[in-house]
C-alpha cells in the first residue's frame, strides 16, 4: 500500500526538488564572502578534528606501553575508543559546520560531491587546501604540546601494518571510502529530507557512525585514513620515511572510493543518467 501511494505521489509530481547542478567554474564565487568563510569552517574543523583524534591516539598508545612499568597493556581506550574519538567527532563537526560549509571536513568527501555536481571546482579546490593546512595545523598542536609521546608513539601517522600488502590496504581504503561517501549522499538527499523532516537535524548521525564503524574495521590494516587530509596532516608533521612509504594509498584509495559512491548514488540510485536520456529525448 505505501509503495502504491509513493509510486502515485511520484507520477503525480515529486514533493521535493533537486537543487540545480554546481557550475564547474564558478568566477562570481570568488567575490563572495560566503566562500571564504566556509573554507575557514572546513580549516577550524579539520584543526579540530585531527587534534583531538590524533591525542586520543597517542594517549592509547601512551597507556598501553608495554615498556613502561606497571602499564596494563590491555588498558586505554582500545580501538574501540579510537574509532570513538574518530565517528564522534565527525558527528559534531558536521553537526557544527553543515550549514556554514556542508561540514565536509574531508577531500574524498568534498571530490565525490564535485563529481556529483554539488560543488563547484573552486569551491572544491578551496575547500581541500583549507582541509589539508587545517588537518597540518591540528597535528601540529599535538605535537607541540606533547612533543615526546608525538614522537614516540608514531604521531598518527596512517601506513600500512605489518602482514598486510598494499592491495589489501588500496582495497580497505576504497571500500571505508566508499561506505562513508555513500553514506553522506544518502543523509543528504533531498527526496529523503523532503519526506522525513527529522533527518536534516540527524543527517550527522548516521556520517559519524559510518566513519566509527568503518574505523572498527580498518584500523587493524592501515590505522584507518579515508580522509587524505587526516593522511597527510599527520605525515607532513610526522615526517618520517615509513610514514611516506605507502602516502600514495591515502590518496588513491579515498578518490577511487569517492568516485565510485558518488557514481552509484547519482546514476544508479537516483538514475540521472535515465534521466538525462528521457530529457534528450524528449527536446529531439
Amino acid at each position: 500500500m505505501t509503495k502504491e501511494v509513493s509510486e502515485q505521489g511520484e507520477m503525480s509530481g515529486k514533493d521535493y526538488q533537486d537543487p540545480p547542478p554546481a557550475a564547474l567554474i564558478d568566477a562570481e564565487e570568488l567575490a563572495k564572502w560566503s566562500l571564504y568563510r566556509a573554507a575557514i569552517a572546513e580549516f577550524i574543523a579539520t584543526l579540530l578534528f585531527l587534534y583531538i583524534t590524533v591525542l586520543t591516539v597517542i594517549g592509547y598508545k601512551s597507556q598501553t606501553d608495554p615498556n613502561k612499568p606497571g602499564v596494563d597493556e590491555c588498558g586505554g581506550v582500545g580501538i574501540l575508543g579510537i574509532a570513538w574519538a574518530f565517528g564522534g567527532m565527525i558527528f559534531i563537526l558536521v553537526y557544527c559546520t553543515a550549514g556554514i560549509s556542508g561540514g565536509h571536513i574531508n577531500p574524498a568527501v568534498t571530490f565525490g560531491l564535485f563529481l556529483a555536481r554539488k560543488v563547484s571546482l573552486i569551491r572544491a579546490l578551496l575547500y581541500m587546501i583549507a582541509q589539508c593546512a587545517g588537518a597540518i595545523c591540528g597535528v601540529g598542536l599535538v605535537k607541540g604540546f606533547q612533543k615526546a609521546y608525538y614522537v614516540r608513539y608514531g604521531g598518527g601517522a596512517n601506513e600500512v601494518a605489518p602482514g598486510y600488502n598494499t592491495g589489501t590496504a588500496l582495497g580497505a581504503e576504497i571500500i571505508g571510502t566508499f561506505v562513508l561517501v555513500y553514506t553522506v549522499f544518502s543523509a543528504t538527499d533531498p527526496k529523503r529530507s523532503a519526506r522525513d523532516s527529522h533527518v536534516p537535524v540527524l543527517a550527522p548521525l548516521p556520517i559519524g557512525f559510518a566513519v566509527f564503524m568503518v574505523h572498527l574495521a580498518t584500523i587493524p590494516i592501515t590505522g584507518t585514513g579515508i580522509n587524505p587530509a587526516r593522511s597527510f596532516g599527520a605525515a607532513v608533521i610526522y615526517n618520517q620515511e615509513k610514514a611516506w612509504d605507502d602516502h600514495w594509498i591515502f590518496w588513491v584509495g579515498p578518490f577511487v572510493g569517492a568516485a565510485a559512491a558518488a557514481f552509484y548514488h547519482q546514476y544508479i540510485l537516483r538514475a540521472a543518467a535515465i534521466k538525462a536520456l528521457g530529457s534528450f529525448r524528449s527536446n529531439a
